[in-house]
């Protein structure tokens, strides 16, 4: 993984080689979603407007955030492989890329709906209303139970390897790796690290709910 994300690799290779990724993680858990609602791949298989809805809402809305939320955990992962390690505890980039990662999804998501809103009439052409549903979209989202989900569980090839890379090198969590192999303990970590940024997401937009009701 480190021969394709580095600090000194070119801007532009840098950036498709994170649309190559976001591909390759948002692809297949797009299929599962796809496969496992009733009826919905022979809808689109059947072509019309259901499928130009579901492309536009995946290239207008999915891969943007999947991207840009891939593209920081990956720059962060390069500059984790880059600093020196006797600066500061490994762990900071994991807690700051959970931090990121959740602020993301909320900012990204409204900004797209929005823009969906006034581009393409979505929401009834509403901007508050296209506001008001991110909350109730994003907190089902960490369960599966919508396309956001998608998104989310998209963003995993980013966050494992910044997160067990992270806490295999952390004296700080050392006590936690230490419990199993160090291949086993690290992926856990990575794991627990990006169930609690599902957590998180899920919490805040629970939060905008109820403040919205």
């Amino acid at each position: 993984m480190q021969r394709f994300f580095s600090t000194k690799m070119p801007g532009v290779q840098f950036v498709v080689n994170v649309l190559v990724f976001s591909l390759i993680g948002l692809l297949p858990v797009l299929i599962v979603y796809v496969l496992r609602a009733p009826g919905f791949a022979s809808a689109l298989m059947d072509g019309g407007p259901t499928l130009s809805r579901f492309l536009r809402q995946v290239l207008t809305n999915g891969l943007p955030v999947v991207f840009f939320v891939n593209y920081v955990g990956f720059f962060l992962f390069a500059v984790l492989n880059a600093k020196d390690t006797n600066s500061r505890d490994p762990a900071v980039f994991i807690l700051f890329d959970v931090v990121t990662r959740v602020a993301l999804f909320l900012v990204l998501h409204a900004f797209i709906y929005v823009l969906s809103a006034s581009w393409f009439g979505s929401f009834g052409g509403s901007r508050s209303t296209a506001l008001s549903v991110v909350a109730p979209t994003l907190a089902r989202s960490a369960l599966f139970e919508n396309i956001s989900g998608v998104y989310l569980y998209a963003t995993l090839v980013s966050a494992l390897p910044l997160y067990a890379t992270a806490a295999g090198r952390s004296p700080i969590l050392q006590p936690f790796v230490g419990l199993f192999s160090k291949t086993v303990g690290t992926v856990l970590i990575a794991l627990a690290a990006f169930v609690s940024a599902a957590m998180c997401l899920t919490t805040i937009a629970a939060i905008v709910m109820y403040l919205q009701s």
